[in-house]
């Protein structure tokens, strides 16, 4: 097998290593693509805190592939079985993951499918509780922001999404946001996010950035009484919170991010049901790729996120 090594801050290699052998309840999968998540783009930039180089493979989560051994003890998967997976190594041609953490995909999802981010958007949905007829106003107009507008959308909910991305707002739209609001301004966008709520705020605020500022826009788009829900993943350090304005409103606040592999595959199981009915569109939210030998310029565009940039994943067969 070959595998994707960061070997440095900006660098990467291909590594020629044994293939893995299974474990009982273990398959081995031949990879044909993982997603690229913004969480993987400060290993590659380099922080003080990161030791290099990374384990081989890593840090790759949204891998899908092909079944190509399976352990003396799987009985629920066979070889040929197209599946999304579980682990943490999937920048490469090969991985193993547990046979219990891994979800079949039907015949009809043929092209790209990067469950574990996938199942991220279901399982913040489920956490927003969001309702019809809602304001909910999404911050952030990347993957998982447009994934969760089109989630929000379908639940018909009242939809307001808030980036600094013109382009992510035309996408928005055409995902289902019932308003648009550009970012150049907080002051601006809260006054217009108020106006369209009659001065009350947002019954459901989702932060889907994972920066202080975004996490300080959101608490203060939130209305008396409302959830603010934290799905962007907050790895740069501690963070600081409007904890009077927190008390005041008696906000509900829900950190949605899952660790339960158990609830991670129930979210890829309800994935492939709205990719396959159609609530969830691939086509558009998955806009560049790369081979795995380029790695690092699939790395670059998630960090610089160019005008239509919002998701690359990599070519591993």
């Amino acid at each position: 097998m070959h595998a994707a090594v960061i070997s440095g801050p900006g660098q990467t290699t291909i590594e020629a290593l044994p293939d893995p052998v299974p474990g009982p309840r273990q398959v081995r999968v031949r990879l044909e693509g993982c997603g690229v998540c913004a969480s993987n783009v400060p290993p590659f930039e380099g922080r003080p805190w990161f030791r290099y180089p990374l384990e081989a493979g890593s840090p790759g989560h949204e891998g899908w592939g092909v079944v190509e051994v399976v352990g003396a003890e799987v009985r629920a998967l066979a070889p040929g079985d197209r599946v999304a997976f579980l682990s943490g190594r999937a920048y490469a041609t090969h991985d193993l993951a547990e046979a219990d953490q891994c979800v079949v995909l039907p015949p009809t999802l043929a092209g790209p499918f990067p469950g574990e981010a996938l199942a991220c958007a279901m399982n913040i949905f489920a956490r927003a509780e969001v309702r019809p007829d809602q304001a909910v106003a999404i911050v952030g107009g990347g993957f998982l922001g447009l994934a969760l507008t089109a989630l929000c959308s379908r639940a018909q909910a009242r939809v307001l999404v808030v980036s600094r991305r013109a382009s992510s707002l035309r996408l928005a739209r055409r995902l289902g946001a019932d308003q648009a609001v550009l970012l150049d301004d907080a002051e601006r966008a809260i006054d217009v996010v108020r106006q369209a709520t009659g001065g009350e705020g947002c019954e459901r605020v989702i932060e889907a950035v994972g920066k202080q500022a975004a996490l300080d826009l959101a608490t203060r788009l939130t209305r008396v009484r409302g959830r603010l829900v934290i799905a962007g993943y907050h790895q740069d350090g501690p963070r600081q919170v409007d904890m009077q304005l927190w008390n005041w409103r008696g906000l509900d606040v829900v950190n949605a991010h899952e660790r339960d592999p158990a609830v991670y595959v129930a979210g890829m199981r309800a994935a492939v049901d709205a990719v396959a009915e159609g609530t969830l569109d691939l086509g558009a939210l998955l806009t560049h790729s790369a081979p795995l030998a380029r790695l690092g310029e699939a790395l670059s565009l998630a960090a610089a996120c160019p005008d239509g940039f919002v998701k690359a994943w990599v070519a591993c067969g």
